[in-house]
């Protein structure tokens, strides 16, 4: 049990007669960056101010770092720094003004507020008022403000809703460097599975509250059947032939589809249809994407 920064077992929320969330079984291992994924709506919000200690589960169990959350949430809150929807932040003040803010109630060192500007690379705008920041800029100096005491776990809801693409790879690739430099561990919320696919270490999908996969992108990826694509001058005389050998093709558009096969059985087939006078035009390897998966798993529900 040790071993996870973040271990929830059964943990349910009813809201009324509705399971917002159902008996989810979390396991995030210390040093990853778990992409925490669904549909808006399919409980990853109320499921993240649960582990915040801002919602009451209806049951289940929370432990992070191996302390229960419900009889140590003090101790557990101070391990944690969170980013829950948009950044608060006082517009008239610089960035420099707004750490401070947070620093006094935190009671960590003054020198910590340049530590945490120079690892979301604010440093240069430190003195700007926070009113004149672009969306990006603000993201970065709410993910300051969460790393400002020092913490082991940082959870983070949607950090990249609302960003143009150039605001999506900084606060990317300065989630990427956490885990090695900084020793944090990071769940990070999101609808958009491509996202995930560049940075997360593990995922977990939920949808009506429901946990309904946990493990790596590459897991995942395996869930897709991959088939052999083939365009030919004649399809069904083509497939006849396939058949004949031992494998199973389809029509599908005018287009050949086979199960995947080797290399070498691709090979034989080509091999065979050109002995019979087939022309072949196209050989193509075709698998789901990870879209594709995404939606199959969650019903088709939600934005990608």
């Amino acid at each position: 049990m040790g071993s996870y920064a973040i271990e929830c077992r059964d943990l349910t929320k009813r809201i009324g007669r509705t399971a917002v969330v159902d008996q989810i079984n979390l396991q995030i291992n210390k040093g990853d960056i778990y992409g925490f994924l669904g549909p808006n709506g399919a409980g990853k919000t109320t499921t993240i101010r649960m582990l915040l200690g801002l919602m009451t589960p209806t049951r289940g169990s929370i432990r992070i770092f191996g302390k229960d959350m419900q009889k140590e949430r003090i101790a557990v809150l101070r391990k944690v720094g969170s980013l829950v929807e948009y950044p608060s932040y006082y517009g008239h003040l610089n960035a420099y003004e707004n750490l401070e803010a947070v620093r006094r109630i935190l009671g960590v060192p003054k020198a910590r507020i340049d530590e945490v500007l120079s690892i979301v690379r604010l440093t240069k705008e430190a003195g700007r008022a926070v009113k004149g920041f672009s969306l990006g800029m603000k993201q970065r100096l709410g993910i300051a403000t969460a790393l400002l005491g020092q913490p082991e776990l940082l959870i983070l809801d949607e950090p990249t809703n609302g960003l143009d693409p150039s605001g999506i790879l900084e606060i990317r690739e300065l989630l990427k460097r956490m885990p090695t430099e900084f020793g944090v561990t990071i769940l990070v919320s999101s609808h958009l599975l491509a996202e995930m696919d560049q940075m997360a270490t593990k995922v977990g999908i939920i949808t009506k509250g429901k946990l309904i996969f946990q493990d790596t992108i590459e897991v995942l990826r395996q869930r897709a059947k991959s088939h052999i694509r083939m365009e030919v001058d004649t399809p069904d005389f083509a497939r006849q032939l396939i058949r004949a050998q031992g494998i199973h093709a389809d029509l599908h558009g005018g287009k050949l589809l086979l199960d995947s096969a080797s290399n070498m059985q691709i090979a034989d087939i080509v091999k065979q249809l050109v002995q019979n006078q087939v022309s072949v035009y196209r050989v193509e390897e075709q698998s789901k994407s990870l879209e594709e998966i995404f939606l199959e798993l969650t019903g088709g529900e939600g934005g990608l």
